[in-house]
């Protein structure tokens, strides 16, 4: 989530609403302190992201530099701790020294933007064709695309083809599949389905998939369609058919369980096939999620992080940090991403050469083509409804409240002025 870019395990700061006064008043005042007319002659524009981790870093410094290249600038990258990553944002809009060229996760785009730090990208010409609604509106705010991504993410089913065979099981649709399926394949030492049910946003996007498929919405969480989907997952757990250790796994952890034989089957992203393609006694296949009944399409959120120009001063600036990240959009950079990272190209063609190349990434793709971005419904205030919804899965899977009382806490606890 690098790990590979886009997976959520990067929380979201929930509440901006202390700082946004002062980043208002910031940018107002220009952003930026560089001063300069659109005909200065740049020489080195400054990135920030949360790429900290070595291999990772490495790798984004050399693509950033190659892109500095072909827009004829240095890039200077810092990298910041993911949960450090917004204080920073706050922080250096208050002093006036925001980037030339910010990395935002999808789902904080929209709060950021809403304080005017951001700028449209269609001011410089910023290439969109060929992206689906899903990734466009990820990076969209009242309208206006302020930021794009080169590559996203989502989650699937994975299993393990040989528990599955000696099982005589096939990989399930449907819920009433999935169900069985866990049943069959649920023995000591082993359980048949495994999520990250954890109290953080990973257990609710590891959730969205079930809620968004039912026809459930994070707008009104307390209807049948999101009980049923909660139910589900209650079920799992009280059958035994997938452990009460849900509640305090991340997504590494269920990967873990995983590879260790201890489960034959989880939800999970792109991002762990390369730690899975290095373990040869790891017989593993990847499918959509089961839907709740056999002719629906699975829901799916998307993940990854988009790239957005800062206000500042210099429209110079400005305009050669947008030719960077038109060439990190490029479909050559693409590709050289998604091979890197093992996510999705964002663009439908180049997501579809990459498919063909790599066939395990083909769920992913088809998945990303109809995923829905996090933010879409309730803009800035989905942070209030990814803490609720994850509350009312912590409550519901140890038994303290139904599904239907969780999640009506839920609702109660989202609305809230």
């Amino acid at each position: 989530m690098i790990s590979p870019a886009g997976r959520p395990t990067r929380r979201i700061v929930p509440c901006l609403a202390a700082a946004t006064a002062l980043l208002l008043a910031a940018t107002a005042c220009g952003g930026g302190a560089r001063a300069g007319s659109p005909t200065d002659k740049i020489t080195s524009i400054t990135v920030l992201d949360y790429y900290t981790e070595k291999s990772e870093h490495d790798q984004w410094d050399q693509v950033l530099t190659a892109c500095g290249r072909t827009a004829g600038v240095r890039v200077e990258q810092t990298s910041v701790p993911p949960a450090s990553l917004i204080p920073a944002v706050l922080r250096r809009a208050s002093s006036r020294t925001l980037p030339d060229l910010l990395m935002l996760d999808n789902a904080d785009l929209q709060q950021i933007a809403q304080t005017g730090a951001l700028t449209p990208l269609d001011r410089y010409g910023v290439d969109t064709r060929d992206v689906a609604e899903g990734i466009l509106s990820a990076g969209t705010y009242q309208g206006k695309v302020y930021g794009l991504a080169p590559y996203v993410s989502t989650v699937a089913l994975f299993y393990n083809k040989k528990m599955l065979a000696e099982a005589g099981v096939a990989v399930p649709d449907t819920w009433d599949e999935l169900k069985a399926a866990a049943a069959r394949l649920t023995r000591p030492g082993r359980y048949g389905m495994a999520v990250d049910a954890n109290a953080t946003f990973e257990g609710t996007w590891q959730f969205l998939p079930f809620l968004w498929s039912n026809g459930g919405d994070e707008k009104k969480l307390d209807t049948p369609q999101a009980a049923q989907a909660l139910r589900l997952w209650v079920d799992l757990v009280k059958s035994g058919s997938m452990s009460t250790s849900v509640l305090n796994w991340t997504q590494a952890d269920v990967h873990d369980q995983f590879a260790a034989g201890r489960t034959a089957m989880m939800i999970n992203g792109p991002w762990r096939i390369p730690a899975m393609e290095k373990d040869r006694n790891l017989d593993w296949g990847v499918a959509p999620i089961p839907v709740p009944r056999a002719g629906r399409t699975p829901v799916a959120p998307l993940g990854g992080e988009v790239w957005t120009v800062p206000q500042n001063a210099s429209k110079a600036r400005q305009a050669k940090a947008a030719e960077v990240l038109n060439c990190l959009n490029s479909a050559s950079t693409m590709l050289t991403l998604a091979g890197q990272h093992h996510t999705v190209p964002s663009r439908g063609a180049v997501a579809a050469r990459y498919a063909e190349q790599n066939p395990s990434m083909a769920v992913f793709v088809k998945g990303a083509e109809g995923a829905r971005a996090r933010t879409r419904e309730l803009g800035v205030r989905w942070p209030r409804a990814a803490t609720a919804i994850y509350t009312a899965i912590q409550s519901a899977l140890t038994g303290r409240q139904t599904p239907e009382e969780a999640l009506r806490q839920a609702q109660r606890t989202a609305t809230r002025d």
